[in-house]
């Protein structure tokens, strides 16, 4: 099942103040690093960096973000085109989510997968045939 992981999951993988969320995340990750099922677009990788290097409360450096960076591009990444962008645009007028959020949806539908790990949309929302799911929340 290919999984596609929105920012927050890999950011709480790295912050080491999360608590539970961390493990949570860092167990997710670890199972999709070993099964190849990873994915994630630009624009998380985007965010991750800027996330763990200025707004986490013990910041990373620029160098070691760049190597966890450079470790997520081995996963499938989707890269943001124009032909991305105004599928984004259509999903967020019709679903009425923000454009942002239709960016990381539209790139989870575009690869193929069947989840989206995320703590910004609904738990159990679909949109087509990505399942939305909070992976903090029980269920």
């Amino acid at each position: 099942m290919k999984t596609f992981v929105d920012s927050n999951v890999l950011v709480y993988a790295e912050d080491l103040d999360a608590g539970e969320k961390r493990e949570t995340a860092v167990k997710l990750i670890t199972r999709l690093w070993a099964s190849d099922e990873g994915v994630v677009s630009i624009q998380v990788l985007q965010e991750l960096f800027v996330t763990v290097t200025r707004k986490m409360p013990k910041p990373l450096s620029a160098s070691r973000s760049m190597k966890i960076v450079e470790q997520y591009l081995t996963w499938t990444v989707v890269e943001n085109t124009g032909i991305l962008t105004l599928g984004a645009i259509d999903l967020a007028s019709a679903s009425r989510i923000s454009f942002w959020d239709a960016l990381i949806v539209h790139a989870a539908q575009v690869s193929g997968c069947d989840q989206l790990l995320t703590e910004d949309l609904n738990h159990g929302q679909k949109f087509g045939n990505v399942q939305v799911r909070n992976p903090f929340v029980d269920s």
